[in-house]
């Protein structure tokens, strides 16, 4: 394959003038974005998890020790945030292997030393994905470099990474997925260095950041096969050079395969804890239809550069994103009709290769993985690239239009990051969105019994297992004063009969049936969020 950085005239003519200052304020404010207000929102579900793994915990031990049929203070809870005391690194990974197989441990293996270092409160361990994400600004650099040589593009499309929405609210969030777009974005461009430059010790690089990326996440393997879709497909545009071209091909399947060896302790761990890898992702099978996939591709695709939410059904959520859906359909013609074929080609697969490989089988066979936002995000550095190119090459002083284009992309951004960082919740926080909402009714029930001291909020492990990880989310929001009754499979009745009127959040259907045997019936307070109050049965 004879893979050659490209020479746009328009994008690099000398009559072309980028506002530099615009350019240059907007990356600052995404840095300045990514650290602003670390511990406003609520530690969700998910990011529990982390703490719990990097801490050397595993579910079940915390399970067993808690759902005893006992009345703990709410912050109590949060010692199964810090490290375990005895623990080691080598605890974080059998926590992972024992109960979260897909999940790679090299994130939580340095969230484990950053907790070590600096601490488990809330801006400790969200600092660590922000100043990963901070690495994704120089590569993102770097690949625009290589695609198409290009100053202006690269400053447009660091600064509109650095300015993403959606990049921002993950480099707040203490999981691994700053660290996968970083590693996405490298791997991109240590491949195209690898195929220009042809030495094996890129290629030793290119094979390096492969392992890194199975280590940090299962779907940078989207990534992977796009890459691969690339390299096959660079040959088809490749008449005369067939011996170089079967030579990349070659280099690149070996580097592959060097990362997997690198990656065997892994693929054995995942081989023989199959089933509950299936099992804790079965809800990603889940069918919505696909009106409910169209909305969510729409959502994930333009938070790139527009995130406000008027509501899931609300049709404004949808009408002012449609700007940002022509400007992505304009920037990947452009791409197609303006750039070299290399170019063109890797910017396509980057995009659609992992696209389709969630989007079809949801089409086809039922599921919802393509609707989950943070996995396209192998995805999402091609769509800037494009949209960095395409205002890039417009963006002359005689061309007042695609400068105001530009300042409106950016002002919306920071207008979405600001409306974000003065926001408790946010939609990425998933099965936990409403739990800042119901920590407010806690606390108001705690403001009105302090005087007796007598708010009790019933939980159990709940239908599905997942009560502990937002349990422990509340313990960051409640009153001090707030006690947790947490049942056991066989809860306690009598305990049930000392108290008047608790709340009870998100009880299994074996809670419900007790409360109903002592003559119990529950009253909604928030019934979208599974926050009830017990009454006696008239």
């Amino acid at each position: 394959m004879a893979y050659t950085t490209p020479q746009d005239t328009s994008v690099n003519s000398q009559n072309s003038r980028l506002p530099i200052g615009l350019l240059a304020i907007g990356i600052l404010l995404g840095i300045g974005f990514r650290f602003f207000e670390l511990d406003r929102k609520l530690y969700w579900h998910d990011e529990v998890y982390t703490s719990i793994r990097a801490a050397g915990f595993t579910r079940q031990e915390i399970d067993d020790e808690l759902f005893q049929n006992r009345i703990i203070p709410a912050p109590e809870l949060q010692k199964y945030q810090r490290i375990k005391p005895g623990s080691t690194a080598a605890d974080t990974i059998h926590s992972l292997a024992l109960e979260d197989p897909q999940h790679p441990p090299l994130y939580f293996l340095m969230a484990r030393w950053w907790m070590q270092q600096f601490g488990s409160s809330l801006a400790a361990s969200r600092s660590l994905p922000a100043i990963l994400s901070l690495l994704s600004l120089p590569l993102m650099y770097a690949l625009a470099q290589e695609l198409f040589a290009s100053k202006n593009v690269q400053l447009v499309a660091t600064a509109l990474l650095a300015l993403s929405p959606f990049d921002i609210l993950f480099a707040q969030t203490a999981r691994q997925y700053s660290l996968l777009t970083a590693v996405v974005i490298g791997s991109s461009w240590l491949l195209l260095r690898a195929v220009r430059l042809r030495g094996w010790q890129n290629w030793a690089y290119y094979s390096l950041a492969i392992a890194i990326g199975f280590y940090t996440h299962p779907f940078f393997s989207l990534t992977l096969i796009g890459h691969g879709v690339f390299i096959i497909s660079s040959g088809l545009f490749v008449k005369k050079k067939k011996l170089r071209s079967h030579l990349t091909n070659s280099q690149f399947f070996l580097a592959v395969t060097a990362a997997l060896i690198l990656y065997l302790p892994w693929i054995y761990v995942l081989a023989t804890n199959l089933q509950r890898a299936s099992a804790t992702t079965d809800w990603t099978r889940v069918s919505p239809g696909w009106l409910y996939l169209a909305k969510l591709w729409t959502l994930s695709f333009t938070a790139l550069f527009f995130d406000f939410d008027f509501g899931f059904d609300n049709i404004w959520t949808y009408l002012l994103r449609l700007p940002f859906l022509l400007l992505i359909a304009a920037a990947i013609y452009k791409i197609c009709r303006q750039t070299s074929n290399s170019t063109k080609l890797f910017i396509l697969t980057s995009i659609f290769v992992p696209f389709l490989i969630l989007a079809l089988p949801d089409l086809i066979l039922g599921g919802k993985r393509s609707a989950v936002s943070r996995y396209l995000i192998s995805c999402f550095p091609g769509v800037q690239l494009a949209v960095a190119y395409l205002l890039a090459s417009h963006l002359k002083t005689q061309q007042r239009f695609w400068q105001v284009v530009l300042a409106g992309i950016f002002t919306a951004s920071i207008a979405s990051c600001t409306l974000s960082a003065v926001s408790d919740t946010s939609w990425s926080k998933d099965l936990s969105y409403f739990n800042a909402e119901v920590a407010k009714n806690i606390n108001k029930e705690a403001i009105a019994n302090r005087s007796i001291k007598d708010t009790i909020v019933i939980s159990d492990r709940g239908n599905d297992f997942t009560n502990m990880g937002d349990l422990l989310s509340l313990s960051y929001l409640l009153d001090k004063d707030v006690r947790l009754m947490l049942l056991s499979q066989s809860p306690d009745r009598e305990m049930l009969k000392k108290y008047s009127a608790p709340l009870v959040f998100r009880p299994s259907e074996k809670l419900i049936s007790a409360l109903k045997q002592n003559q119990r019936r529950l009253e909604p307070i928030l019934e979208y969020a599974r926050l009830f109050r017990v009454r006696r049965a008239s």
